[in-house]
């Protein structure tokens, strides 16, 4: 999480493709040694990709979920009825 979380930041800070060595800095000014593999994959996933649109992506994603468990909360019949 803390990967993505540096990827948002650079971004934020108006890298539209954040590099590894831009996560490594945002990582190593909190005292977190970056690890190649994880930054590899974070960088694969995201690089090229609107961070917006990933986001409305995951909020429509978790609103599905959340009508779906209020779903099933609520079968129509009480357990001691």
């Amino acid at each position: 999480m803390r990967y993505v979380a540096a990827y948002l930041l650079a971004a934020l800070g108006g890298k539209a493709s954040p590099s590894a060595g831009d996560i490594e800095k945002i990582l190593s000014s909190v005292g977190i040694e970056a690890d190649q593999e994880k930054l590899k994959k974070v960088i694969g996933e995201l690089n090229g990709k609107s961070i917006d649109e990933l986001i409305a992506q995951e909020a429509k994603k978790e609103e599905k979920k959340v009508e779906s468990e209020s779903e099933d909360e609520d079968m129509g019949f009480g357990l001691f009825d």
